[in-house]
């Protein structure tokens, strides 16, 4: 019924648009010659379809779900009333009734759950077509007030751009309200994780922050007791920052120089190649780079260093490092690549006629003109180094170590956050939320880099302005 309700709306507002298309062209048309409209006749229709679109789009979007609470209801009301008291219960009941409403049910179905199943196919199916009715109705009206105000006077276009200006600022507030959200759960959680005197065995603020053993299973096993300081955050900042700092020594420099070639010193042919050629590293899934770190980077690694007589783990930081810098080559070389193409030609003309050289024009003049968005660049490749979780778990392994050796094996934060929540978990033990506080801990990291860059980009900027 929902790809109905969908089908009736296209339909009904593609009728809307020619409809006010051809009222208002024509009124712009009489016998007694051709009036000026205020809008054009494409304003008037846009206009109509508005007046159509949102309406029905507003009573989907509050009728579906007072529609399937009601069905819910109903078909619950078939069972005892210890099973709609108890949440679990009630859920897992209403489960079996949508499958076997959806002729999915495995297994012998009781007579009671046969009833609640047709009860609730009847009430969503009664209610779907209330639904339908109630939007082809709200179309009909819609349709019925446009045409009546389509007049040579009447400031359609002005309308429209009011009911645009209207969706642009819910689209910002959805954006918003979707970051505060996301926000205000983490905190939640995380405020739990660390005062919640339900929670066994949780640390401290300073015992998570400053902490140097990681070790949720440890402090979880029954024969251990409450090891609050099993939960120290230090190890996984470590080796964050340290395959972060390996990854930047890479796709820094081989970035920054791919982009000044591409914009200074290639031709059109070879930039028209090697852009897209360079690009391709973005697109290439995180979990094959993964593969890649750990059956050929990580590998050639350990032979090297036992050549060498150093001892290397199989799983490592370097190598997690070298795959990840390769993976953010193309956000730091695109993006310093289109800054540095934006600097004015009259600035490299000006360092030309004074006598600078091509290399000491770009040292001296594109390169510090071009700094605020390289510094963007840098700060968004360090931040997507940052969140990385694949190639980290596959070619640095899961093993918390408070180390600066990239030779050894360490974890990340994100790697932490993705083993702690990975199968059923409770979300009322320190383990499961664990997980919530170093996401906190991560958003507040990657703000704390935006928050630089952003200076940084305000500082510079008005020098060039």
């Amino acid at each position: 019924m929902t790809v109905t309700y969908f089908a009736a709306l296209c339909a009904l507002t593609l009728a809307a648009y020619i409809i006010a298309v051809r009222r208002s062209s024509a009124i712009a048309n009489t016998a007694n010659g051709r009036q000026r409209l205020h809008s054009l006749p494409t304003y008037h229709g846009l206009l109509a379809a508005s007046l159509v679109i949102f309406p029905m789009i507003a009573i989907f979007a509050l009728g579906s779900p007072i529609l399937s609470h009601e069905a819910a209801t109903n078909a619950l009301s078939h069972f005892p009333a210890d099973v709609q008291a108890d949440a679990m219960r009630a859920g897992a009941t209403l489960r079996d009734i949508r499958n076997l409403a959806a002729g999915q049910h495995s297994g012998e179905a009781s007579d009671a759950l046969r009833a609640a199943a047709d009860s609730y196919n009847s009430t969503s199916t009664q209610g779907a077509y209330i639904l339908l009715a109630a939007g082809i109705a709200a179309a009909l009206l819609g349709i019925a007030i446009a045409f009546r105000l389509i007049s040579p006077q009447f400031r359609a276009r002005n309308h429209f751009e009011k009911v645009v200006n209207v969706v642009l600022i819910a689209c910002a507030a959805v954006a918003i309200l979707t970051t505060i959200g996301i926000v205000a759960s983490v905190l939640t959680e995380t405020l739990r994780f660390f005062f919640d005197p339900h929670i066994k065995g949780r640390p401290t603020v300073t015992d998570f922050l400053f902490g140097t053993e990681w070790n949720p299973q440890a402090a979880m096993r029954a024969d251990q007791g409450d090891i609050k300081t099993a939960y120290g955050f230090l190890p996984l900042l470590t080796g964050t920052l340290l395959i972060t700092f390996i990854a930047i020594c890479v796709a820094g420099p081989l970035g920054l120089l791919s982009a000044i070639y591409l914009a200074e010193y290639a031709s059109p042919k070879v930039r028209a190649y090697g852009k897209p050629v360079l690009e391709i590293l973005a697109g290439i899934p995180t979990v094959v780079l993964g593969f890649f770190a750990a059956l050929t980077v990580a590998p050639m690694i350990r032979g090297f260093g036992q050549y060498l007589g150093l001892d290397v783990a199989s799983e490592s930081a370097l190598a997690a490092g070298l795959v990840m810098g390769m993976m953010i080559i193309p956000f730091i070389s695109s993006l310093s690549d289109d800054v540095i193409n934006a600097v004015p030609q009259s600035l490299r003309d000006g360092s030309a006629a004074l006598g600078a050289t091509k290399s000491e024009t770009i040292r001296q003049v594109v390169l510090p003109a071009a700094l605020p968005g390289i510094v963007s660049a840098f700060m968004l490749a360090i931040s997507r180094a940052i969140g990385e979780t694949m190639i980290v778990v596959m070619a640095a392994g899961l093993a918390a170590n408070l180390t600066f050796n990239p030779l050894e094996a360490v974890t990340t934060i994100t790697v932490q956050i993705k083993t702690l929540l990975v199968g059923d978990q409770e979300f009322d033990s320190a383990k499961t939320l664990a997980a919530f506080a170093l996401g906190f801990v991560l958003f507040f990291v990657t703000l704390m880099l935006n928050v630089i860059a952003l200076r940084i980009v305000r500082k510079y900027r008005e020098q060039y302005d």
